[in-house]
């Protein structure tokens, strides 16, 4: 039989092992807690839906941009954020989508949503292409491989100038809105990316978080411990190149709808580069770090633009230095420091 003193000596340490949590810490937990994300995920769901009604045309029509860079950087960052493989051709694929799209459109073979589907299957075949012989390739190998098929493209749509239209490209009709919709045509096409863009970006979410996920993590990491752990490389690398490619294309679809001209001056190799440093900038693996690329690809060359002609690729430099030394991470990982609590 025991006493209560010996039950509050027993009892005593157990409390005593507790640990202490600040105010301060206890705060930082409430802002990063599930409750807090689910909040924040409301608000913002209905900022997107009430942004067209606010804004101007323009700057709808950027937003929209933002919402259709957001979808390829998250293919890339699918390929070099998550899986740890370097690709300085995903503007092609970007490209390959929004021409297949105008071709689609321009000769009136298929209604607009399908042409979606198409760049789709069409950029995930090429992607899983690429994806075999990249097998053997890594780092600055595999960056010059991809670099080359950047470099190729704009020279063939040129080429083919009876399908593409040449160096004068084509020009479509964007996707009205239906009368029932009572939207304005920018408030219409915001939409339809923005639909886009939520439905590409719960489908990887949900796969980071399936097996797949974890051996694209695995393979970052290390290759050698993935594979003796029976992760199987040649499937996942291939997978990760497919999936890549698909997202690239899915977003040139929607950029062919928003623009309502495809030319080959308008995927030159500078829009890979500007895409490997959209994602670098705002964050590798890291969902949100595509949404921060995209609002840095889309904003700072426009705004720089009215500085100086040449303001945009000096500021696209600097700030991707000052962000290397300051935020290596990038923003998004740079926010998520911001709101960590600290132990």
């Amino acid at each position: 039989m025991t006493t209560g003193r010996e039950t509050t000596r027993r009892t005593a340490p157990a409390e005593a092992d507790t640990p202490y949590v600040s105010p301060r810490e206890r705060a930082a937990r409430l802002l990063t807690g599930r409750p807090a994300r689910w909040t924040f995920a409301a608000v913002l769901a209905v900022a997107l839906i009430y942004a067209p009604f606010y804004f101007v045309p323009f700057r709808n029509f950027q937003l929209t941009l933002v919402l259709v860079y957001a979808v390829a950087l998250l293919g890339l960052n699918l390929l070099v954020g998550y899986s740890g493989q370097i690709s300085l051709g995903h503007g092609a694929f970007f490209a390959i989508g929004a021409y297949a799209t105008a071709i689609l459109m321009y000769r009136g073979l298929v209604p607009y949503p399908v042409t979606l589907v198409v760049a789709a299957v069409l950029c995930f075949a090429l992607g899983f292409a690429l994806g075999v012989p990249a097998l053997r390739l890594r780092g600055l190998y595999l960056a010059v491989v991809t670099l080359s098929i950047g470099l190729f493209l704009q020279p063939f749509l040129k080429r083919f100038g009876s399908l593409t239209g040449g160096a004068m490209g084509l020009t479509i009709p964007k996707p009205e809105p239906p009368a029932w919709s009572g939207l304005a045509p920018d408030q219409w096409l915001y939409f339809l990316a923005l639909l886009v863009a939520a439905v590409t970006f719960a489908l990887v979410w949900c796969l980071m978080r399936s097996r797949v996920g974890r051996a694209l993590l695995a393979i970052r990491e290390n290759e050698t411990a993935a594979e003796v752990m029976g992760v199987r490389l040649a499937f996942y690398k291939t997978f990760a190149f497919a999936w890549s490619a698909m997202l690239a294309g899915i977003a040139g679809a929607v950029y062919t709808w928003v623009i309502g001209f495809v030319s080959p001056d308008s995927f030159t190799i500078v829009l890979s580069i500007t895409l490997l440093a959209g994602i670098v900038v705002g964050g590798l693996g890291s969902m949100s770090g595509a949404v921060f690329g995209a609002l840095f690809v889309e904003f700072v060359p426009s705004v720089s633009q009215d500085v100086n002609e040449a303001a945009p690729g000096i500021i696209f430099g600097l700030l991707i230095i000052v962000v290397m030394f300051a935020a290596p991470t990038g923003f998004a990982g740079l926010l998520r420091r911001l709101l960590a609590v600290r132990k």
